[in-house]
């Protein structure tokens, strides 16, 4: 079983690894992890005074800020799963790789918004359902 593990490095994030590392059973005797983070672009404006290399610098870094939690959670787990970065829009990134890495399943964590403010503020965990042709399983 291919699974994409949607991560931000938040708390609810490290709850869905908990989760995951609780049951075992759900995934099937040779689970394949791919751990995600999606890194928000820096403004076109922007990008126009920076080379190429210290944004990339920049992505690389704010990646590894996730990633470093993540890594330590896995670190006991027998899993050894692939990491990858992208740089967009956190909701449609996250449903186009599962969906152009053929990912048997999605996990993410949610932040558990009320209805309101999740119309509000909009929601990553939303538009990943609205969009998303993989199933999914959000853990909070």
């Amino acid at each position: 079983m291919k699974i994409l593990l949607a991560v931000d490095g938040s708390n609810y994030t490290k709850r869905m690894l908990d989760y995951l590392a609780a049951h075992p059973e759900l995934l099937g005797n040779t689970p394949e992890f791919t751990v995600l983070t999606v890194v928000a672009p820096v403004p076109p404006h922007v990008t126009g005074y920076i080379d190429r290399a210290t944004l990339q610098g920049y992505y690389d870094e704010q990646a590894e800020m996730v990633l470093k939690s993540v890594r330590a959670t896995l670190a006991d787990k027998p899993w050894k799963p692939t990491y990858a970065i992208k740089v967009g829009h956190a909701a449609d990134t996250i449903a186009a790789t599962a969906k152009e890495g053929h990912f048997d399943l999605l996990m993410m964590g949610s932040h558990g918004q009320s209805p309101l403010s999740s119309l509000v503020m909009g929601s990553v965990t939303s538009r990943v359902l609205a969009h998303c042709t993989t199933p999914v399983l959000i853990v909070r």
